[in-house]
């Protein structure tokens, strides 16, 4: 997920000085930072995920929250859900839920519907997206929120070309070749989630090697995040310009077994706080075989 105007987002966390609460969107779009729809392949095996992640500031746990990724031939699914935790929970205590649908197209994930769901001790929203032809057709906000005058419109032509946060957080590698190279880090996209419009741009850091408790233990590529607003936020506020000046944020990928598909496994986001992270404790994936077409 990724920051709105009000608040600094890490994850299914967002944090800001005096509370936290979850948004899931914005962390997957923070992730994300290729076009999906690439070279299309011979064939696309089916591949699973279940993670637990854990949310800290500066070392401090803040946040939990898990996410199940099931991709097929033909159709794939997302659901992620968090919530505070330790010592903030007694303060701010909230909850978040996030899902994306779609097809799997020539290899591409190809995303039909998003809903992002967060509830506070104040409020709770729901923001729901309907995309098609690689856009978005239409998208609501529950309750609709009140017109402020001082933030950027997003135009049509600007929800055009650009994917929802958390099919966004899942790269695409083409070709049949090694998945964890530089190469998977140089790329950008547009993302929208129901309020934000912006520009996010990966590059390459490094390779390293990443262990959680239970599951994954092996190769990542960890790749830079630059982010550019581009409309539906207002310019006055602090963290859109803290984001914007950033050079120091990261995210690292690792592989859904029997796919070419990355998904996050930890991101680093400064804070005047201390770093923001986003690390999984728990990333069990598994593969299974493309479904061989019967003849007669």
């Amino acid at each position: 997920m990724i920051p709105d105007p009000r608040q600094l987002w890490i994850s299914p966390f967002v944090t800001n000085p005096t509370a936290i609460s979850p948004r899931l969107g914005l962390f997957f779009g923070l992730c994300a930072g290729v076009w999906l729809a690439a070279a299309p392949q011979a064939a696309f095996a089916q591949g699973r995920v279940d993670a637990h992640y854990e949310a800290s500031l500066s070392g401090i746990p803040v946040g939990k929250g898990t996410w199940t990724i099931e991709i097929g031939d033909d159709v794939f699914s997302a659901s992620a859900q968090g919530g505070s935790a330790g010592l903030l929970k007694a303060f701010s205590g909230g909850s978040g839920s996030g899902a994306s649908q779609g097809r799997v197209v020539n290899g591409a994930l190809v995303s039909t519907s998003y809903v992002a769901t967060t509830t506070t001790q104040k409020k709770s929203e729901t923001i729901r997206l309907n995309l098609a032809n690689g856009g978005v057709k239409d998208f609501s906000i529950d309750p609709v929120p009140p017109v402020d005058a001082d933030r950027i419109a997003v135009t049509e032509a600007q929800r055009k070309n650009v994917l929802d946060p958390m099919t966004g957080s899942m790269i695409r590698v083409p070709g049949t070749g090694e998945l964890l190279t530089p190469d998977a880090c140089r790329t950008g996209t547009g993302v929208f989630d129901g309020r934000l419009r912006y520009d996010l741009k990966l590059d390459y850091k490094r390779m390293e090697t990443v262990k959680a408790e239970h599951g994954y233990h092996g190769p990542a590529v960890v790749c830079a995040i630059y982010f550019t607003p581009v409309a539906g936020y207002i310019p006055d506020r602090p963290v859109i310009k803290w984001l914007a000046n950033q050079r120091n944020m990261e995210v690292a990928f690792v592989p859904v077994a029997g796919t070419r598909i990355l998904v996050p496994f930890r991101m680093i986001i400064p804070t005047p706080l201390g770093p923001a992270m986003l690390e999984a404790t728990s990333f069990v994936t598994s593969a299974a075989p493309p479904r061989v077409a019967k003849t007669q």
